[in-house]
């Protein structure tokens, strides 16, 4: 018995060295983007739009608008599919680019509300233009396919050279960031 306790261990060892020689050997996983897919999927289609808006593509604006699409621009401005294409088709400046980058994606089941970045360059009095903004965009899975139901648009505020880094000056005293003045402490308290 004193003899077999080290043989079956010295025979468990070889065969586990055995099996760990011909064992394959473990690599890493593939680096992967930290992107969702539905970002991935959506960030696509918003490609594909500012694609047919850069080439003045007709055709590849309507397979990205909804026949229900309505825009509300920047400047408050709402307008339909119908609108849209007319205007890419008679604009006038033909050097303007759209570029869009999608940041978050909620799915809804077959509708998705994508929330991004968006540049527009034109052409302006002084030369080209670079305006910048946020976007939220509402997406329908249609045929397979998905297409915008709606957009709004709303530009970054431009702070005026100098101004950086000042703090506003403001009337209220609230410690809050709301002020509610039934709530906050008032100026008249010493009444």
């Amino acid at each position: 018995m004193k003899f077999l306790v080290p043989a079956v261990f010295a025979a468990f060892s070889l065969i586990s060295a055995i099996g760990y020689a011909q064992a394959p050997a473990v690599t890493a996983p593939p680096a992967t983007s930290a992107e969702k897919p539905e970002i991935r999927e959506l960030q696509k289609v918003e490609d594909s739009w500012s694609t047919a808006l850069n080439q003045r593509d007709q055709y590849g604006l309507e397979l990205v608008l909804s026949p229900l699409f309505v825009n509300v621009s920047a400047t408050g401005d709402v307008t339909s599919r119908n609108q849209q294409v007319s205007g890419l088709i008679s604009q006038e400046d033909k050097t303007a680019t759209t570029e869009m980058r999608v940041v978050t994606v909620r799915m809804l089941g077959d509708v998705a509300v994508a929330n991004g970045t968006y540049t527009y360059t034109h052409k302006g009095t002084s030369g080209q233009i670079q305006e910048k903004g946020i976007f939220t965009h509402v997406f329908q899975r249609l045929h397979g396919n998905w297409v915008c139901l709606n957009a709004q648009r709303t530009a970054l505020r431009e702070d005026a050279p100098g101004k950086a880094g000042k703090k506003a000056k403001t009337d209220s005293k609230a410690d809050l960031p709301f002020h509610i003045p039934l709530f906050s402490k008032s100026d008249k308290s010493n009444q």
